[in-house]
């Protein structure tokens, strides 16, 4: 199912609101590795691309120039929402994109701030994406639970689960 405009933006609105996400690449002997990064831009924008200031010198920046096939898992227990995002990453030399993104919290990786040499600009263009977002509260939740588990049937209405294609 190809992604509307309310599908992205409720997709970014369970984005930013998630502090960290799981960036999981592939390795040159084929393992997965993964790494928490914060996703510096808040909102959608019309290349559905999330950005991350990586070290130019680290892993990441290394594996997905010969596989940049990544995941970007997003968990937010406080809110029940939970987003699977698969996409192809690259490194940019944007300096005013990392300008525009620069943060106080990037400052304790990279000291030099938006200049430092060793600041790469991770872009991970989004293909397809899933989200579940529960907007029940946690006791309705535990009693959709409960009588599932005297029923033995699953629990119904667990929240909002959606599959978008972005790309």
């Amino acid at each position: 199912m190809s992604a509307t405009t309310s599908d992205h933006d409720k997709l970014f609105d369970l984005i930013k609101d998630t502090r960290f996400g799981m960036l999981t690449h592939r390795h040159d002997d084929g393992q997965l590795h993964s790494h928490p990064l914060t996703t510096q831009n808040k909102k959608a924008d019309e290349a559905a691309t999330l950005y991350f200031f990586v070290p130019k010198n680290g892993d990441i920046v290394r594996h997905v120039a010969t596989d940049p096939s990544v995941n970007v898992a997003y968990a937010n227990t406080d809110a029940d929402s939970y987003v699977s995002v698969s996409g192809q990453a690259s490194v940019l030399e944007d300096q005013a994109k990392k300008e525009e993104l620069f943060n106080p919290m990037a400052k304790a990786w990279f000291p030099a701030g938006p200049t430092d040499p060793n600041l790469a600009l991770l872009a991970v263009r989004i293909l397809e994406a899933e989200y579940w977002d529960v907007d029940d509260s946690k006791m309705v939740q535990l009693f959709k639970m409960a009588k599932a588990a005297v029923t033995g049937e699953p629990p119904q209405n667990l929240g909002e689960h959606k599959k978008l294609n972005i790309a």
